[in-house]
């Protein structure tokens, strides 16, 4: 499923426009979004819990190459999986 069969599924199920559903994910998407650039962790209780993850600095090397190149620190999202998500795909 992707963002448009989010949409779809949200405006078949609640009786909304194509307009407000979109308007509906998109601030949800934009709120989680916001909260993870400010460094909260975006937990949704059965399905996920997202936060960021702070990488230190280090030294790498380039494979095509073999030469020393310093990577700069870095923040990513993390998505962990939710024990009832998990379930219920394992047991299909």
């Amino acid at each position: 499923m992707n963002k448009a069969g989010l949409v779809e599924a949200m405006r078949k199920e609640n009786g909304l426009t194509r307009d407000k559903a979109e308007q509906v994910v998109g601030i949800v998407f934009e709120q989680m979004a916001d909260a993870l650039t400010r460094g909260e962790r975006v937990e949704i209780r059965g399905l996920c819990s997202i936060y960021v993850k702070d990488y230190a600095a280090y030294t790498g090397r380039n494979p095509k190459t073999g030469k020393h190149v310093y990577v700069k620190p870095k923040k990513l999202p993390f998505f962990k999986c939710g024990t009832e998500l998990r379930k219920r795909v394992d047991s299909r």
